[in-house]
């Protein structure tokens, strides 16, 4: 499940994140973001003692969209101790997802 956080510092928030995290890449205007909604819902349920959820809109977030190279949507990045080790882009149903996470985490 994706929670809703403000913080300072994005990079802060990865490092101090205690289970690696699965961030959203993500626009409003973006229809296949929309698709992903539900699917990130489930990875979180599914996946919930084992990662955390971020949801981060790529327009008003644009460095950080930038600083992670964040060309298409939606992209997901896994990132372990604030470094990331795995990314997706595109619409994939939820199985495939958690299949290709559980080996991170």
């Amino acid at each position: 499940m994706a929670v809703k956080k403000q913080f300072a510092n994005f990079a802060e928030m990865l490092a101090g994140s205690p289970k690696p995290v699965l961030v959203d890449f993500y626009a409003t205007w973006c229809g296949p973001c929309q698709m992903m909604a539900p699917i990130l819902e489930q990875v979180g349920s599914h996946l919930r003692q084992q990662l955390q959820v971020v949801k981060i809109d790529t327009d008003r977030y644009p460095a950080i969209a930038t600083q992670y190279q964040i060309q298409s949507l939606p992209t997901l990045v896994l990132f372990k101790q604030g470094q990331p080790v795995h990314r997706i882009e595109g619409v994939q149903q939820a199985a495939q997802l958690i299949q290709q996470l559980q080996v991170f985490v």
